[in-house]
């Protein structure tokens, strides 16, 4: 299922998909990072954080666990798992990588490489209290169907910036999480 997405054809994706109006500085200097798209087997649902209230940056969003590449990581890849290690406890040994997907552009100014992973066998998340304040999982056929998906639109620097969102239950899916899903969602049509 998931190597098909890796080998279907597609392109990077960005926050900027929907504005077209934008125009991107030559020479920007982006930010590596990445997030682990990881797919629980047993349950076919991909898990998700909601981010910590407390944060600064993007406090209460839902997310990918994953973040920066500190120079220490050997790759994207290595990023992912430290990351979703430290966030919500995922030992990286219960991961299986399947691959990666072009980096996602944020408006933030990142690079973020998606890296695709399935998790078969027992995993009990624990949230990292300083980042996370939940760790919950959204069915992958609700992630992976077209018309789930919706644009929307905020005020952003004086201008109406769109995006995509997916929303579940309670879960409002929006902004560079959203959008990556739909890409993976295009890729696995």
């Amino acid at each position: 299922m998931l190597l098909d997405a890796l080998s279907s054809e597609g392109s990077a994706s960005s926050d900027f998909d929907l504005n077209k109006d934008v125009v991107l500085p030559a020479g920007r200097k982006l930010t590596p990072a990445a997030v682990l798209v990881a797919v629980r087997v047993e349950t076919r649902s991909v898990i998700l954080t909601k981010r910590s209230a407390r944060l600064k940056h993007h406090p209460g969003q839902i997310a990918f666990a994953g973040g920066k590449q500190d120079p220490t990581d050997a790759d994207p890849i290595a990023a992912a798992l430290r990351e979703a290690h430290e966030e919500i406890g995922l030992d990286p040994t219960l991961v299986d990588v399947v691959g990666a997907l072009p980096a996602h552009e944020t408006v933030t100014g990142y690079a973020v490489t998606p890296v695709l992973a399935l998790i078969d066998g027992p995993f009990v998340p624990m949230a990292e209290e300083g980042e996370v304040s939940e760790v919950f999982e959204v069915p992958l056929a609700h992630l992976m169907t077209s018309v789930n998906f919706n644009i929307e639109g905020r005020i952003w620097q004086g201008k109406i910036r769109k995006y995509y969102t997916v929303p579940f239950g309670p879960y409002y899916i929006w902004g560079a999480t959203a959008r990556i899903l739909r890409g993976l969602a295009e890729r696995m049509q």
